[in-house]
Order: C-alpha cells, then structure tokens, then sequence
C-alpha cells in the first residue's frame, strides 16, 4: 500500500547526515584515484589543494543555502528561490540521472573488488554484470525499508571504509618514523616537473573521487535541524574526507615507486602488500568493497528524494509523491533502480570495464551542473541582499570559478554530455507544464 504526502518526516540526524557526506564520497574513486596520480609526482598534491580548496568553498555555499532556507526540500528549491522552477528542474534533472549512472558505477566498482575472492567464478563473462545488478536490487530493497535502515547501514559502512585509509597513513607515520622514510621518498615520487598543466591534470583527477560532498543537503525535507545539522554535516564531512585523501595520496607517493602505482590497479592493496605481505592485500580488497556497498547504500536512498522533490513541485508525476508504509518513495525507488540496471545490462555480454569510464565522465559533468549552478545561485541571493558576508561571497566565487574551470578541464567531449543530458528533460518538464495548465 502507498499514499501520498505532502513532507516527508524528519529523521535524519547528524550522525546519519554526516555518515552521507562522508560515505558517499568515499566510494571507489580513492582506491583506485593515487595510481592515477602517480605519474605527476609533487604536481598531485597541488591538484588535490586545488581540488579540496574547491570542494570546501562549494560545500560551505550549501551550507550556506540550508541555513538561509531551512524549510526547502532541498537543492531544487535553493535554485528555485533565485532562478525560478525550470532552472531547478534543469538542475536537478541533471543531477537526479548523475545519482542512478553513479549507482550503476558503483555496483560494478564493488563487483570488481569482490573478484580477488573468487576469481573464477567473477572472471566468467556475465557474472560480474549480473552481480553488480543483484547488488543495486538489494541495496534499492534496503532504501524502502526507511531511513533508519539505510542510515544504520551508512553508520556502520562508513565507519569500516575508514578503516583501510587510516592504516596506509599509520604505515606511512611508521616508515617515516624509522628514520628510512625520506631515503625510500627520494626515490619513488616520480621526478615530473611542477608546472600548471600538470596541477590542472591532476586536479581534474582528484574531483572523482571528493563528488558527494552535497549529499547531506539532498535529503533537507527529512533532516532534523536542517538549518545547524546540514552546514555543521556538510563542512565537517568534507574537510575530513579532503584531510584524508591528501594524507593517502601523499603515502602512495613517497612509499610505492611512481612506474610500479602508476600501472597499480589497486595501489592501496599493493602499497600494503609490500610492507606487510600479500595477506594485507585482499584485506585491503575487502574494505574497498564495504566501502563502495556504502556509498551504494547512501545513493540509491538519495536518488529517490531529487524525484519526490520535483513531484511534490509540480514539475515531476505526481505519482512519484507515493510512499510506502516506511515513507519512502516507491515509484522513485523503482525508477531509480530500474535504470541503474538497464546501464549495466548493455554491458552484460562484455567485460567489466568498458562502461566504467563512460560512466565515471557521465556522473562528473552531470554533477558539475549542480556544483555551479549552488554557486551561482548563492552570487544571486547576495546580490539580492538576501545573503550576505565576504566569506560566504568568496567561497561562492571560489566555487563558481572552481566549476567552470572544472568544466573546462573535463574536455569539450564531457561538456557536449553535459548539455545531453540537459536536453533530455526538455520534453519532461514542458509535458508537465502542460498538465499543470490543464488542473
């Protein structure tokens, strides 16, 4: 049985909020982001002060958003509020088809990581598609359980995912702190050249895996405090998630030699392996897989909310404002998942890893939409006299200019996604208008 609702209830609390920054940001994307960077050596670390530079000023612009309108649903009404419903719409369209692409990402990132468990039974041509599809079913039937279920699991997932990356910092501490450290570093750090091309390349890198930092402002209609809870989530969150990637891609540097990470498809793993042996690898592999069920969990419960969101303001169905007896969106759940699952089917005659990077450039420009235009809208809303401050001024050019440049970064291929994806609700959101005109 379903029925309608007008607000959903308030359940979310801190540590459930923080729990979703965190944990959907930390998925797949710094297990595998540090071999990446290898080949740009002492570059890497000035990317990633861009990229957390970047990121902190966007996320203190929507904690700055929730604190102006604590009663919205969310990103939609942020941009609304400054912008009007069709730039909202746009937005969030764009943003809501990052989340179930991102999803599908995800359940093929965590198959790969189950296949050191067993390789034969993984390595066989349609197991891995079809696993990747079981697991997003399971963790969509998770999310309609409510969300306390989906929050106990983003607690726990969350506080395990850490785990592996507070080891590789402790065992770089404890190299270092030997006394061979800096011999083992002179040798290792690939001798790249500092330049601003390469500190481009590798902040365009490090953006992958720091997306997510938005999260906690998503699910604003069921937050408790949205106002104090969402900004103190969402900046905590995200410092805390930056801290530990520097810290992470800093040890891969100094502790694996750059030609051995930079052809690493675990670095993390062989980075361990070769301090404590090979055990510690598929330890390691483990923790990766618990820490992409994780940000499976958080997305697949946040996809359904941009849907009921836009239903409730009248540019969506209306039947996607149903919920189940948990409260939570039936129809957006099972289109969610439903289009998760059909991204990987095309993909079920092949390998594992044709439609990864496809996927990975889909999410990042359609989440780039949202960045900017959280940006921009704050710029509006100051002008305005609405908001005021120069910090919050700054951040908001900071992370206007941030995306752009992101944008730019990300090649004229990803910008011609970008403006795809766009067009895709063009008949969506004038068929709505439509209907609206004729209740």
């Amino acid at each position: 049985m379903t029925q309608e609702i007008q607000a959903p209830p308030r359940q979310i609390g801190f540590w459930t909020c923080l729990a979703l920054v965190i944990g959907n940001t930390i998925g797949t994307g710094i297990f595998l982001i540090p071999a990446a960077l290898a080949p740009y050596g002492w570059n890497a670390l000035y990317g990633w002060g861009i990229t957390v530079v970047g990121a902190l000023s966007l996320a203190y612009v929507f904690a700055g958003l929730a604190k102006l309108m604590p009663e919205a649903g969310g990103p939609f009404d942020y941009i609304t509020s400054a912008f009007g419903p069709m730039a909202g719409f746009f937005v969030m369209w764009s943003y809501w088809i990052s989340q179930w692409v991102t999803n599908a990402g995800i359940g093929i990132g965590l198959v790969s990581y189950l296949t050191p468990f067993a390789p034969q039974f993984f390595g066989q041509p349609e197991v891995g598609p079809l696993s990747a599809i079981v697991i997003v079913i399971l963790m969509t039937g998770v999310a309609l359980q409510g969300v306390r279920a989906s929050g106990t699991v983003q607690i726990a997932t969350t506080f395990l995912k850490i785990i592996p990356l507070a080891a590789v910092i402790l065992l770089a501490l404890f190299v270092f702190g030997s006394g061979e450290g800096a011999a083992v570093a002179a040798t290792n750090v690939a001798p790249t050249p500092i330049g601003l091309s390469a500190i481009a390349g590798a902040a365009a890198l490090a953006l992958w895996p720091m997306q997510g930092f938005e999260s906690g402002t998503v699910p604003a209609g069921r937050v408790i405090d949205p106002a104090r809870t969402i900004a103190r989530a969402t900046l905590i969150g995200t410092l805390l998630v930056g801290v530990l990637y520097v810290l992470v891609t800093l040890a891969v540097l100094l502790l694996l030699p750059s030609d051995v990470a930079a052809k690493s498809s675990a670095p993390l793993a062989d980075l361990m392996s070769s301090v404590m042996g090979s055990g510690a690898g598929k330890l390691v592999a483990a923790f990766a897989a618990i820490s992409a069920l994780g940000a499976l969990n958080g997305w697949v419960l946040l996809q359904a909310e941009v849907q009921l969101v836009l239903a409730e303001r009248g540019v969506f169905p209306k039947f996607f404002t149903r919920v189940n007896k948990n409260g939570m969106p039936v129809y957006a759940q099972l289109l969610g998942c439903t289009l998760s699952v059909a991204l990987i089917a095309t993909n079920l005659s092949g390998g594992m890893i044709e439609i990864y990077s496809f996927i990975v450039l889909l999410a990042t420009v359609a989440t780039l939409v949202l960045y900017l235009a959280g940006a921009v809208t704050m710029l509006a809303l100051i002008k305005r006299g609405q908001a005021k401050g120069a910090l919050v001024t700054g951040c908001a050019l900071i992370g206007a200019a941030y995306a752009i440049w992101t944008f730019y970064g990300a090649g004229g291929e990803a910008t011609a996604w970008g403006a795809a994806l766009l067009a895709t609700g063009i008949p969506v959101y004038f068929l709505m208008r439509r209907v609206q005109a004729r209740a």
